[in-house]
Parts: structure tokens; C-alpha cells; sequence
């Protein structure tokens, strides 16, 4: 897609979120990476209302470059991309069960949300846990970073996930099945789950690969 289809997707994909109650109010940000810098959602902005001639375009400096004030999250987006030379588009929500799970306190901090699904682990994989930052704080993404390399997604404790794709539409997809499984693991609390075994996840990485994603 060329800048102006991609500005279009970033509202379509933005307000699809909102209208299935996905992105409240003001949360949540969208990003997509572009030859001469990246496409971010601005500060303040509903993503179900969002103008594609006013989405922030800014610079690998993290510079604005055209449009209105971008989110105070910009970094967190920046972080991702500079350790994920693949990663095309990211996205970042508050969305319920993902931040319920957030909240938790005991989760394994270097896999916050077992294993329950196939297609959990073919598209997020592990989910490390960072720990709880201030909303802006440039710190996190400090801890985004030392992880990021290794992990397209992260959990950012009582806060919400950052969510990596090869595109807005990897990103997205792979955003709703975190969404999904933790609205699984909290419906399933207390009630002994079985999580997909080392060898069953092991399958899954040889056939589709997931080692080379």
C-alpha cells in the first residue's frame, strides 16, 4: 500500500476496534512503519473518530514531521520497531481482558498467559510481563526493548499489550487472539486448564515455521 491507502487502513482498522468496544474513549494507539519514517495514531484521538490527513508521521528520530501531536506512547511504538527489523505495524490497546490479566498479581513474568490455544501460540507465542511504568514514562521503553528482539508482543503490567505484525493486519489479528485467550485464562481461573504441552507446542513451531516469523 502506498501512504494514502495506508493512513485510510490505519481508520478503518481503528474504527472497527472502537465499534467492537476493543478501544474506549481516547485509548489505544495504532502504528504503521513507512519507507521515510512511520505513521502514528494522535494524542488524544478516538480511535473509532480518527481523520487519516491528521495522523501523526514521524521520523526514525521520533521527530513529528506532518500532522497533529502524536501519542505520548510513540515511544513504546519506536522501541518495538528498532529491535524488530520485521515488524511493519503495532498496535496498542487497553482493551478488558488483556488489562484484567495485567492487573493479576502471581503471573509468570516470562509467560503472563499459558499456552491454552493452538493459535495463541502461532501468533503471540510467549507473552512476557513488564512491570508497571507510569502512563509516558520513557523507561518503559527501556524494558520494551530488552525484550522486544525475541517477542513480538508484550504485556505491560496494569496497563495493556503492545502487539507487533509483519502488518496492520498481522498486528491486529494477533492483538484479538490475545484478547481472546485472556478472556479464556480468566474464564478459566480456578478450574485446573489444560495448556498445550512442550511437545505439542513444539509441533506447532515445525509445521508453520514459527521460528522463522
Amino acid at each position: 500500500m502506498n501512504e494514502s491507502a495506508l493512513r485510510e487502513h490505519i481508520c478503518e482498522c481503528g474504527r472497527s476496534l472502537y465499534d467492537r468496544g476493543l478501544a474506549t474513549g481516547s485509548s489505544g494507539n495504532i502504528s504503521v512503519r513507512l519507507d521515510d519514517g512511520w505513521l502514528l495514531t494522535p494524542t488524544n484521538a478516538s480511535l473509532g473518530h480518527l481523520d487519516p490527513a491528521r495522523l501523526a508521521k514521524l521520523d526514525w528520530q521520533g521527530n513529528l514531521v506532518s500532522g497533529d501531536a502524536p501519542s505520548k506512547e510513540a515511544f513504546l511504538h519506536r522501541a518495538m520497531y528498532e529491535e524488530r527489523n520485521g515488524a511493519g505495524a503495532i498496535v496498542h490497546l487497553h482493551s478488558t481482558h488483556s488489562a484484567a490479566v495485567s492487573c493479576m498479581s502471581g503471573l509468570d513474568a516470562c509467560d503472563c498467559i499459558p499456552p491454552l490455544t493452538a493459535y495463541f501460540v502461532m501468533k503471540i507465542g510467549k507473552l512476557p510481563l513488564i512491570p508497571y511504568h507510569r502512563p509516558g514514562d520513557p523507561k518503559l521503553g527501556d524494558a520494551i526493548r530488552g525484550l522486544a528482539a525475541k517477542h513480538s508482543a508484550v504485556l505491560l503490567a496494569n496497563h495493556g499489550p503492545v502487539v507487533s505484525g509483519k502488518n496492520l493486519e498481522a498486528a491486529l489479528y494477533a492483538t484479538e487472539e490475545l484478547e481472546e485467550t485472556a478472556k479464556l485464562f480468566l474464564l478459566l481461573r480456578g478450574h485446573n486448564p489444560r495448556a498445550l504441552n512442550a511437545e505439542q507446542i513444539e509441533e506447532l513451531r515445525q509445521v508453520f515455521k514459527l521460528d522463522q516469523q
